[in-house]
């Protein structure tokens, strides 16, 4: 079975880009980029809370850039992880 296409138009060429491939492997990437983020995010939490450096009560200031160059694509999410409900 032949999976979805998109045409996309570069100068003046027709490229043909298989939509089910790309979003496949898109999840993919996007899969492994949460957990090991959620895993880092954790162990540091954890060793900081250990060594005495947070209380357990803070929300912290956090940035996450995705680049991908050969698109010229940088886009930044800012966001705060509370560490308590209050």
């Amino acid at each position: 079975m032949q999976g979805r296409c998109s045409r996309v138009w570069l100068a003046n060429q027709e490229k043909v880009v298989d939509e089910d491939t790309f979003k496949v492997e898109l999840r993919k990437f996007l899969k492994k980029v949460g957990i090991s983020s959620q895993m880092e995010i954790e162990k540091a939490v954890g060793a900081a809370v250990q060594a005495g450096s947070l209380r357990g009560s803070e929300r912290l200031v956090a940035t996450m850039t995705l680049e991908i160059p050969a698109l010229d694509l940088k886009h930044r999410i800012d966001g705060t992880i509370a560490l308590d409900k209050d």
